[in-house]
């Protein structure tokens, strides 16, 4: 049983972290089965947006501590480096991200859920990096990321004191896009997807990079970014499509598959 499956459905890659006996742990198979999630999507321009959440209880609740606990310091800093450029990887693809949080989302599972574009939560989820408790810090962005999300003082707090906090706590911090009921998740999940999947492939791509990359600059540089995107999107085939559906008082019909 592969530690992270998924499966292709007309443009939507639908990945499960599979491994609920360990609360989906993440370990040596996990990162190269979300490495191969990352390849797939890249090679494969079929894939229009990526959906993931975890099977059983847990979305990912964070490290294999059995297995750290048997690595060298070497291996254990090799296992999160190569966690952290996955994710890394996944946050530059050309498509969205959406991350169906089902469960537990703590430590390295926060960190992954971090990376994705949108995260949908369960009423039933919780996040938290509570790497603190072992004695440890995050490795894999965790400090990083949810200071971008919630600010820097909720995110000293978080980590410093390695609290969980619930879905609705983290939909009113902003880390969540949205909280729905446990049953909905999966289908709340796939309709937007859906809805994303029925826009120009170009300008979701460049919308991900204008905002991923953007967030990182200055106010100024980031509008300059836009404004030069703004340009190359403006130029496009399917610009040209969905202003002259727009003019003819029709639905635009964009191109299937990313150049």
């Amino acid at each position: 049983m592969a530690a992270v499956e998924y499966r292709e459905e007309d443009g939507i890659l639908f990945v499960k972290f599979n491994r609920p006996e360990a609360l989906n742990a993440i370990n040596r198979e996990f990162v190269r089965g979300l490495r191969n999630v990352v390849e797939y999507a890249r090679e494969n321009k079929s894939v229009r947006v990526i959906v993931i959440t975890g099977e059983g209880k847990a979305f990912c609740a964070g490290a294999d501590i059995k297995m750290f606990s048997e690595s060298s310091h070497f291996a254990a800093r090799n296992t999160i480096e190569e966690l952290g450029r996955v994710l890394e990887d996944m946050e530059d693809l050309e498509v969205p991200v959406i991350a169906a949080v089902n469960g537990f989302a703590l430590g390295g599972g926060c960190e992954v859920a971090m990376a994705c574009d949108i995260i949908i939560a369960s009423e039933k989820a919780s996040f938290g990096q509570p790497e603190i408790n072992l004695g440890i810090i995050p490795g894999a962005g965790g400090t990083q990321r949810l200071a971008r999300l919630v600010g820097w003082k909720k995110a000293m707090e978080l980590c410093l004191t390695g609290e969980r906090i619930s879905a609705e706590e983290a939909y009113r911090l902003g880390l969540v896009n949205k909280v729905v009921e446990h049953e909905k998740l999966i289908d709340e999940a796939k309709k937007l997807a859906e809805i994303i999947k029925s826009k120009s492939p170009y300008a979701v791509m460049l919308v991900k990079q204008a905002v991923n990359r953007g967030y990182k600059m200055s106010l100024k540089d980031g509008i300059m970014y836009e404004r030069d995107l703004f340009t190359i999107s403006f130029s496009s085939k399917d610009a040209e499509e969905g202003i002259r559906a727009f003019v003819e008082k029709r639905k635009a019909e964009f191109r299937r598959d990313r150049e």
